[in-house]
């Protein structure tokens, strides 16, 4: 059953292969969320300080009835927090804010703050750096249990190798049929970094690519499901976002495996040329 399937992180720590995503879930709503999603099983919950929902999300966490050491929880350092001050100041309130001793993991939501992404050239190497060093400390402290990066590419990871002690545990990344980086996936892969795919069914618009949804009836899965199956089978957590309990099952539900040939085609798959309500959002192309 996949939700009790792990990735083991180059520091040794287990990841649950399949997260319950939050972003949009609003504060208010989260928490149950979270609780629905840990009674059909889930056990890796992901949040960040720009969803503006870490408090709903600890509640659930704190009122799940399940052992805070059986959960994984992730947040991530804001992307405009470019300092070691602002980093370590920021880690600390996420703590207080969900009401837990630690994080399982936590790491940085972007290299480039959100109004820079797609308008500006500056990788902001230096504030990199200093995030991540905010980072370090605070696993040393025991407040994290793991650390990584998230929407860095491959110059930007070569800036945290040359220059940090840890090694990042995950780089957090757009990656769904038709959308794999499969460079930077490539480069992950040998540097030990393993690679977590957020909105693998292309935030909803996945049955606009061209074959998928012929695959799936071939399978006899819903389209949701052969793409979430998709992103496992190529070794990355899946990090599907709903609040939604028959979809949290849904998405569960994919012990099934992709033929090889079909692992193939779907490699191959041409991509979207805009994500529908989502394409405000910068990683989807759009500017905020």
């Amino acid at each position: 059953m996949i939700l009790e399937e792990t990735f083991t992180l180059n520091n040794g720590v287990a990841i649950p292969k399949l997260a319950l995503g939050t972003w949009l879930v609003d504060d208010a709503d989260v928490a149950d969320a979270v609780r629905t999603a840990v009674e059909i099983g889930y056990r890796h919950v992901d949040t960040a300080q720009a969803y503006g929902n870490e408090r709903g999300v600890g509640e659930g966490v704190r009122t799940c009835g399940v052992a805070r050491e059986d959960l994984f929880v992730v947040s991530k350092v804001a992307a405009e927090h470019k300092t070691y001050e602002q980093a370590a100041a920021g880690i600390d309130d996420t703590l207080a804010k969900m009401g837990l001793d630690y994080l399982d993991m936590m790491i940085i939501h972007s290299p480039q703050p959100w109004m820079e992404v797609n308008q500006s050239d500056d990788r902001h190497e230096q504030g990199n750096i200093e995030a991540y060093r905010a980072l370090e400390d605070a696993l040393a402290a025991g407040k994290l249990r793991a650390i990584g990066v998230s929407n860095f590419q491959i110059d930007d990871l070569r800036n945290i190798l040359d220059n940090c002690t840890v090694k990042p545990a995950v780089n957090q990344v757009l990656a769904h049929a038709g959308a794999v980086p499969f460079e930077l996936a490539r480069f992950c892969a040998d540097n030990g970094i393993l690679i977590e795919a957020y909105a693998p069914i292309a935030h909803g618009e996945a049955e606009r690519i061209e074959g998928i949804a012929d695959m799936a009836a071939k399978y006899g899965v819903s389209v949701a499901q052969l793409c979430i199956r998709y992103v496992l089978q190529l070794g990355m957590v899946a990090l599907p976002k709903t609040a939604n309990p028959v979809r949290m099952r849904e998405n569960a539900a994919v012990d099934f495996e992709i033929e090889p040939a079909d692992m193939n085609v779907l490699n191959a798959t041409g991509g979207l040329s805009d994500y529908g309500d989502h394409s405000f959002f910068p990683v989807f192309g759009g500017k905020l």
